[in-house]
């Protein structure tokens, strides 16, 4: 799809070579372990940091032992328990979190290594997320490879973050509100989903940001939700955002989730907003309002069932008396939706 003159943004329905973390990295602290000693305090208790409780609480544990991850290794090793450097390292950075039985018993173990209380560690990492291809297989669904023409920077950010419950949500109702402002630039997009999970267990949603000039949002939040990780590509101009759910739902249980993507100082210049759904969706309502200082000239409603195929005029659109234009859609489509306009 040719580039505009003035760069559009793209929202994804999912949910890099460089990352921003919402939480401090600590690196492997040096071998400097010491045996617990009699008289000594119980350590004080784990407490729940934002973003990966678990990933926070195993890093802090490690730092108060003195311990090197080479270390930590090899004291699993000694007691019959295979766990890679990679995968300790992984842990304790938040770029996975063990899930199987034999992981499970090894965080067991590093309670009694790191001398934390049985359990502590464990309970951090709250219920299975869902898993399996019957998790994924939702009919209809594209992968991003079709929704996007950055797949790759949103497969890359989407690993760093884990697994996001990807396809273990039916999507009830997506409504935005995107603004653009009177210098025609984008001020920012906010958006309300009603979820409902297809599994017990699903806890997080991704939401992804996307702007073509590689102009990063300065304002995220969230409502109804608590904000996890943070992980960027500059290069590409995409941001993920972990939305984390008050609690594990059920199956069949649904969940209000409000987000924002916005620029403090000025956006990039905007022609359009997409939408990227990977998965079919009930209801889906696009809201653009434009400052009463600039008007676009004309509006149209455009769909494409996959980034190969040009994007399709379904309808133009009039501006209202409240200078707003708006798609309104039930039973949505796999594809990208969205709104394009003129100035000129």
């Amino acid at each position: 799809m040719p580039v505009p003159a003035a760069a559009p943004s793209t929202g994804c329905a999912a949910a890099g070579t460089f990352v921003i973390t919402g939480r401090q990295e600590v690196p492997p602290m040096a071998s400097t372990e010491r045996a617990p000693r009699p008289g000594d305090t119980a350590p004080p208790p784990l407490p729940p940091p934002p973003g990966d409780a678990f990933a926070e609480a195993l890093r802090a544990a490690i730092r108060a032992r003195g311990l090197s991850l080479e270390r930590l290794h090899a004291r699993l090793d000694e007691r019959g328990i295979s766990v890679s450097l990679a995968s300790l390292s992984n842990w304790q950075r938040g770029r996975c979190r063990p899930e199987r039985t034999r992981s499970l018993h090894a965080v067991r173990a590093l309670e009694q290594i790191l001398g934390l209380p049985p359990g502590s560690l464990v309970a951090l990492l709250g219920p299975p997320r869902p898993r399996g291809r019957w998790v994924r297989h939702v009919p209809g669904a594209l992968p991003y490879r079709e929704v996007c023409e950055v797949h790759g920077s949103v497969d890359r950010l989407l690993a760093q973050i884990g697994d996001p419950g990807d396809g273990g949500l039916d999507w009830l109702s997506c409504h935005e509100r995107f603004q653009v402002g009177a210098d025609r630039r984008e001020v920012g997009v906010h958006t309300r989903l009603v979820l409902r999970a297809r599994a017990d267990g699903v806890d997080r949603h991704v939401a992804l940001h996307h702007n073509e000039r590689g102009l990063l949002p300065d304002v995220r939040r969230g409502a109804f939700c608590r904000l996890g990780r943070v992980r960027a590509d500059p290069g590409e101009g995409v941001t993920a955002v972990e939305l984390l759910f008050d609690r594990p739902l059920a199956r069949g249980e649904t969940c209000v989730v409000e987000y924002e993507f916005g620029y403090r100082d000025g956006g990039p210049l905007s022609t359009y907003y997409q939408r990227w759904f990977r998965f079919p969706a009930h209801e889906y309502l696009l809201q653009v309002h434009f400052d009463p200082a600039a008007l676009p000239t004309r509006c149209y409603r455009e769909w494409q069932p996959n980034v190969a195929t040009p994007p399709a005029t379904v309808a133009e659109l009039r501006l209202s008396g409240w200078d707003t234009v708006h798609l309104a859609e039930v039973e949505v489509r796999p594809g990208v939706h969205g709104i394009r306009w003129e100035w000129d």
